[in-house]
């Protein structure tokens, strides 16, 4: 097995695969160990994702501490959690730990100009095309859509939610249909600054939470079917969402900023693996919280921070690897089937009334479910 000081005196130690938040923050604190790091993005700088743009404090000392933080923007701080029932009647409790909103159009394109501040190499607007293990050289293969290739002993996967790269690695869930799409838009509208909102809708839910600016997000976990039956995404929020009368007010009110919103499809909640074929898996590409508050901005930032410990304490790449599953499933395999299990109560009238009805009345039930679905300060 090749020892960690090889590695360190590789022309190519590392590629990372993805330039969302887990590709960005372990393409940093790599290069700061000492690591040469190349990260592979597909599209530009800068450019929405669909996200929640909710950022739990559990990642605030770390980011801070790494000088990771844009501390020199006036982020909205949330304080309070909001919660409508798809009848629109709704309740408030206290967030504990509380978070912050900043929009990943900004905040990826800030840690970018970062990453190459700091010498890592990032590679934009082209696609991973294949990836391949060589256990007789013990390092990748990393094929690229202009034809190149790199060669590196760690890579590292950041591609998201879903990829063709899941497909290539014949992983199991890509075979499987989702019944789930998302659904963003920036809106300017009137609202609390300092509250994450969960408003639940027939088959769905939708989060809305102040961003940077005057903005906010709004972004929604619908129904492939219902889009399919209602012909559009206006048509589906008219007839479905729109039957929460907060939900109603919201569209109706807001100044909605793009033409268009961002989608995406097959959402997928089934179990992942944080290690296969060798590749250590970060945020979403690990695995996917179901997005009850926001969560996986957090995740995302905490699965780079154990991977680039794993590398760093790891001295084979059997240590390595370990050492990743080990901390990845103690941090956040409890999450993920907390997630699962809480997303029952939600999206349905029935489920969500009741959901409703436990925030409301039972504190101590509120509190264990935003507990569950979120981590402690690292």
């Amino acid at each position: 097995m090749i020892k960690l000081e090889a590695l360190k005196t590789s022309k190519q130690d590392v590629v990372i695969v993805g330039g969302g938040l887990g590709g960005l923050i372990a393409a940093l604190l790599l290069v700061e160990q000492g690591h040469p790091v190349t990260l592979i993005e597909k599209k530009v700088y800068p450019f929405h994702r669909v996200c929640g743009e909710y950022v739990s404090n559990e990642v605030l000392g770390f980011l801070k501490r790494h000088q990771l933080f844009p501390d020199f923007l006036d982020l909205p701080l949330m304080e309070t959690f909001e919660f409508s029932d798809t009848q629109g009647k709704a309740t408030r409790l206290p967030l504990d730990l509380g978070g912050f909103g900043i929009s990943r159009y900004l905040l990826d394109d800030w840690l970018y100009r970062l990453a190459c501040e700091r010498g890592v190499e990032v590679i934009t607007g082209m696609h991973v095309t294949d990836l391949h293990f060589d256990s007789l050289e013990d390092r990748f293969r990393v094929a690229l859509s202009d034809f190149t290739y790199r060669e590196a002993y760690f890579v590292l996967g950041a591609f998201g939610k879903r990829s063709k790269l899941d497909q290539v690695l014949e992983r199991p869930f890509f075979s499987k249909r989702s019944p789930y799409i998302g659904v963003k838009y920036h809106i300017k509208t009137q609202g609390s600054r300092n509250t994450v909102a969960l408003h639940n809708f027939d088959g769905g839910y939708c989060g809305i939470n102040a961003i940077e600016g005057d903005t906010f997000n709004l972004c929604y976990l619908g129904s492939r079917e219902q889009l399919r039956e209602h012909g559009s995404i206006p048509e589906m929020e008219k007839n479905v969402l729109w039957k929460n009368p907060i939900l109603h007010r919201i569209f109706q009110e807001s100044d909605f900023l793009w033409e268009k919103p961002e989608v995406i499809t097959e959402i997928n909640f089934e179990r992942k693996l944080p290690v296969e074929n060798h590749l250590l898996l970060l945020g979403d590409a690990a695995g996917l919280i179901t997005p009850l508050c926001g969560n996986g901005m957090a995740m995302a930032i905490h699965s780079a921070k154990l991977a680039a410990e794993a590398l760093q304490r790891g001295t084979t790449r059997q240590e390595v690897e370990e050492y990743y599953a080990s901390s990845w499933n103690e941090q956040f395999y409890k999450r993920l089937g907390a997630g699962r299990a809480i997303q029952r109560l939600f999206g349905s009238g029935r489920g969500s009334v009741i959901a409703r009805n436990l925030i409301e009345h039972v504190p101590f039930v509120a509190r264990t479910l935003l507990k569950n679905t979120h981590g402690q300060p690292f």
